[in-house]
């Protein structure tokens, strides 16, 4: 690390976020040996600091939404910028169930001798440094804070200008627990600034940063994969499928449809699309139209579905080449219609973006060859696409979920916060 490189031309801002690196950096060191009791320490202190003064992060959330408003932010965009209590006792209840997680540092995943008489293992380390750049979630800077904390990681947090001063408060009050529980402030940072500039400047932090985690959406994730000049895992691009079988329960497959479609428009496990065998296209369109229209959920459909849906009295426009890639993350959806189970798995894998597939039908081999040929980190049998999440699959909350294919895939919790390190014993072997 080349901590005595001119700075002479840099401005202040970038060297806010240059000190902030190298305080980032030494307080890795102490972190990662820190030991689980005085990390859930931690934790613990950070749960019952944003629990008993919750009133602060309401109210800086509250500025937050006005001023969204005032920009006209979309109402789905608002209800993912939104605090109330309920979600943070949500979100402290999932900084708690972190605290019960095991410690996946200093586990030993193999021992073994080699005939030379060494004595071989390999050892869960943390990453060290990890940068998350995301958009208007204030909850994940807990999230992902404690996340971090727990696999011994220190972590850099820069959030969308739309909650910044969300994530202040929750960020001041993060670091006053981590003093509480004598560990360093700098184990959580926040970026200031929300420019751009930053965040170009923290995808450049070589020796800095060991891991950069982009969570938000597509030009987001594409644009710091692109740029960055540090190691990225790609996280959270959402384009996801529901598929309806020919040998689909149709009831089940609405309400399928409808959850994963309406209960949550705006987070990357929606689906973004629905893919209807033409077999059963009506009697499923009969029982899917009234659910959708309970949200006005616009629909994007192909000529079939087009001239069907019209027919049952139903409002859809002619969907275009674009809405097949695209991630509305709103009450839009696409509607293409089928042949056979081959056609749909071959469209998810050419349009979806490895996030979260589902397959809809009463056959088990169909099931089983959607599960096979789906190329996905999460692929369902008969259940919506928003179980997709850390808590959900009983990881705790999660950093995100990885829709690469190395290190970690799918919902990101303590394990895939971890890296290994060789350990060798030996009584004066040579080579």
């Amino acid at each position: 690390m080349n901590i005595s490189q001119d700075l002479s031309q840099t401005t202040s801002q970038d060297m806010t976020l240059l000190r902030q690196a190298q305080a980032a950096k030494a307080a890795s060191y102490i972190l990662s040996t820190a030991g689980t009791a005085k990390k859930d320490a931690a934790l613990t202190a950070i749960a019952n600091i944003l629990h008993a003064r919750q009133g602060e992060w309401l109210a800086a959330n509250t500025l937050d939404l006005a001023a969204a408003r005032e920009a006209g932010m979309r109402p789905a965009l608002l209800d993912r910028l939104t605090l109330t209590p309920e979600r943070i006792a949500g979100i402290v209840d999932g900084v708690r169930q972190i605290i019960a997680l095991p410690d996946p540092i200093g586990r030993v995943d193999k021992m073994e001798t080699r005939p030379n008489g060494l004595i071989i293992g390999r050892r869960r380390v943390p990453l060290g440094v990890m940068a998350i750049i995301f958009e208007a979630r204030p909850n994940v800077t807990v999230d992902a804070a404690a996340l971090c904390l727990k696999s011994g990681n220190v972590c850099i947090l820069r959030g969308g200008k739309e909650a910044i001063r969300s994530n202040r408060c929750a960020a001041v009050l993060m670091r006053e627990a981590l003093v509480q529980a004598g560990l360093p402030e700098d184990c959580i940072c926040l970026v200031q600034d929300t420019s751009r500039k930053t965040a170009n400047e923290l995808m450049h932090l070589d020796g800095y940063v060991d891991v950069l985690i982009p969570r938000g959406g597509a030009g987001l994730i594409r644009t710091v994969s692109k740029e960055a000049s540090v190691p990225v895992i790609r996280t959270g691009e959402g384009i996801c499928h529901i598929y309806v079988d020919s040998e689909a329960d149709l009831d089940m497959a609405a309400n399928i449809l409808y959850n994963a479609k309406c209960s949550r428009p705006s987070v990357c496990n929606a689906a973004e699309c629905v893919l209807v065998h033409q077999a059963v296209a009506e009697a499923f369109w009969k029982k899917a139209l009234p659910l959708l229209a309970r949200h006005e959920v616009e629909l994007r459909a192909d000529k079939p579905a087009l001239a069907l849906i019209q027919s049952l009295g139903g409002q859809a426009i002619p969907a275009s080449e674009e809405d097949w890639d695209t991630e509305y993350d709103d009450y839009v959806l696409a509607i293409r219609t089928v042949t056979d189970p081959e056609e749909a798995i071959t469209f998810i894998n050419a349009h979806g973006t490895g996030h979260s597939e589902s397959i809809v039908t009463a056959n088990y081999f169909k099931a089983q060859r959607f599960l096979d040929a789906v190329d996905a980190a999460a692929v369902y049998v008969n259940a919506s696409t928003r179980f997709t999440d850390g808590g959900e699959f009983g990881l705790g909350a999660e950093i995100g979920i990885s829709t690469q294919k190395m290190h970690a895939r799918g919902p990101m919790g303590l394990e895939e916060l971890t890296s290994s390190k060789y350990v060798i014993y030996g009584k004066g072997q040579v080579r």
